[in-house]
């Protein structure tokens, strides 16, 4: 059941019919209010109708005997003032729900003049009659005022529920008067219980038809997305990563995931074709020293007058530095961030071009160039470019640091041949020589400018190449200026 619901599919099926379930609840719970609500509303409205019918009767004159009480089958009372029944429908066997529970009727004596005089002075004494709220009435009158109850009533052996109205009359001889008459509510119940039987079939079988939708529309919206999670586990389990999940042609967020996905996948067997190249070619790179190291001692060892010490060194020094470039590379590669210190660039400039032959600095009006960053770090990058400048120039390299906005600019220029336009962004790639006739003694191993180039971007600056106004090649490194 857990592994049921922790599906997308189920728990989004689960959820419609959740909600549709509380709708529709919600909805029918309101429909059966408002039925009964109209129904009882209608039965109230026949009951009060024929109340005032009787009440019309009563106010001519007519005598309880001549009365209509039992047009309908429906159940009829006419009670006095002093709450005792003078009249009720014929076969009204008991009822519920009324002032008076009682069946019998009990007619009064009509009065006698005296009666009635005796009456008119209470009426002049107390003025109109009034009904049981207060509603004034004179003879003849019939009050505008019902009241409504429910109760039920058994007439010629039928039980049933009724809605009963009482209308207050004045008649002219018999004195106040209230007529309760009765209106089946079989109707309401009969449509209460045919719309609560219709909902309990239709509801359970909506809800089956919503969750049956779900299922399959969500279904079909996921399937691209087990396709994709399919195909990802073949490459995980296959480890090749030329391979690539199928994007739907729907357009819609499966189709952009499907397309993230195949441009991480590129991403990533690119990332690792680099990575593989840079074991491939360190490789190669260490075996030269290290083969040409173990030769020398080995021929040392057995003829010590034939060591070449010299020869010995430069190997162990070009064994070091290329392991110095392999773990620089290997912290840029790992994320590492520079430091936030404040470096002048033009110090820096006259710092690294001391000593070496050919090598000029001209900082003239540059002003206070300064960045932030990693002074270790900036002064490899600005020694790979020397190094990289004395090996191709034929007589002179020139150092210049001048500011450009909210830029620091440093440049290095050569007057050698200078770099092909075809081949200024692959010079900065790990291990690239483009001249092949120059041999791995007289130079590097090919990291100087790729150290460089990420030393750059990890300062948020670029390295480029252009051509150099002596003819030569122009390595322009651009920094942020320090705040």
């Amino acid at each position: 059941m857990s592994r049921l619901l922790g599906s997308v599919r189920a728990r989004a099926t689960l959820g419609a019919t959740l909600v549709v379930a509380v709708a529709l609840v919600a909805a029918g719970t309101a429909v059966l209010l408002s039925l009964r609500s109209n129904l009882l509303g209608e039965a109230g409205t026949q009951a009060e109708r024929s109340a005032r019918e009787v009440a019309t009767e009563l106010a001519v004159g007519t005598p309880y005997g001549d009365l209509s009480l039992d047009v309908d089958d429906r159940p009829v009372q006419i009670v006095d003032e002093d709450g005792t029944l003078v009249a009720a429908s014929e076969d009204l066997e008991r009822i519920s729900g009324t002032s008076v529970g009682a069946v019998q009727p009990q007619p009064q004596p009509h009065p006698t003049a005296t009666g009635d005089q005796d009456g008119d002075d209470s009426g002049d004494e107390g003025g109109d009659a009034d009904d049981d709220s207060g509603e004034p009435l004179e003879p003849g009158e019939i009050g505008e005022r019902t009241t409504v109850s429910d109760g039920s009533a058994t007439i010629d052996g039928d039980p049933e529920d009724y809605r009963f109205a009482a209308v207050p009359v004045e008649t002219p001889e018999q004195g106040r008067l209230t007529v309760w008459a009765g209106a089946p509510l079989s109707a309401e119940h009969g449509a209460v219980n045919t719309a609560l039987t219709v909902m309990l079939i239709g509801f359970p079988l909506l809800l089956a038809v919503v969750g049956w939708v779900t299922w399959m529309v969500t279904g079909r919206a996921l399937r691209p997305v087990e396709g994709i999670r399919r195909e990802m586990a073949a490459i995980t389990a296959s480890e090749d990563l030329a391979r690539r999940v199928p994007v739907p042609g729907t357009h819609d967020e499966v189709a952009r995931l499907a397309s993230t996905t195949n441009e991480t996948l590129s991403a990533l067997e690119a990332s690792v074709d680099r990575q593989r190249r840079f074991v491939a070619d360190a490789s190669h790179e260490l075996r030269s020293p290290i083969a040409s190291l173990r030769t020398q001692l080995e021929v040392a060892a057995a003829h010590p007058e034939l060591l070449d010490l010299d020869g010995a060194v430069e190997d162990t020094v070009r064994l070091q530095r290329l392991a110095a470039d392999l773990l620089l590379l290997a912290r840029l590669d790992a994320g590492e961030r520079p430091a936030d210190a404040r470096v002048d660039l033009a110090a820096l400039a006259r710092e690294e071009a001391g000593g070496r032959a050919g090598v000029s600095v001209r900082a003239g009006g540059a002003g206070d160039v300064t960045v932030a960053g990693s002074r270790g770090q900036l002064g490899r990058v600005l020694a790979n470019l020397l190094d990289n400048a004395q090996r191709h120039a034929r007589s002179a390299v020139e150092v210049s640091v001048r500011r450009d906005g909210d830029l620091a600019v440093l440049a290095v220029a050569d007057d050698g041949e200078g770099v092909p336009a075809a081949d200024r962004e692959r010079i900065f790639e790990r291990f690239v020589r483009l001249d092949a006739a120059r041999s791995r003694d007289d130079g590097g191993a090919g990291l100087g400018l790729a150290i460089a180039r990420d030393v750059a971007v990890r300062h948020g600056g670029t390295l480029t190449v252009h051509d150099a106004p002596a003819g030569g090649a122009l390595f322009e490194l651009r920094l942020p200026g320090a705040a």
